[in-house]
């Protein structure tokens, strides 16, 4: 299994900005094997993704978010981070890093929860008007 832990969440007012940072706690996780994804569920909400990781290094975010948040990896790839700017209240949820095996998700092609087996405990975005 993938092991990885979420942080800076916080409670922020529209229109600002976070940086949430999610590391994997096993340094035998960071490599290029490893497909990874920002997911975020809303209160009475479903889980959905946010931005995914391709496996050609390429990044793929949801419509909603294109062009506020930004995705990065630092050079060790043990750590994956998620810039959100421009904050709306509709942004808050819980946010979650997701990964899977590449064997075992075709070219890191998932958008769905079911994709990834392996999931960090969250991190809470609140977004106040």
């Amino acid at each position: 299994p993938v092991h990885m832990v979420e942080s800076g969440g916080d409670s922020v007012q529209a229109g600002g900005s976070l940086r949430l940072s999610c590391e994997l706690t096993d340094p035998a996780d960071a490599n290029d094997n490893v497909c990874l994804a920002w997911f975020r569920q809303s209160p009475g909400g479903e889980r959905e993704v946010v931005a995914r990781l391709d496996v050609d290094g390429g990044i793929t975010y949801a419509d909603v978010v294109k062009g506020r948040f930004t995705v990065s990896r630092d050079n060790a790839k043990a750590n994956l981070y998620l810039l959100m700017n421009d904050l709306k209240p509709e942004d808050t949820a819980m946010y979650y890093c997701a990964a899977a095996l590449i064997w075992a998700l075709n070219r890191c092609e998932g958008k769905r929860p079911t994709d990834y087996p392996y999931w960090g405990q969250g991190t809470q975005v609140t977004v106040s008007s």
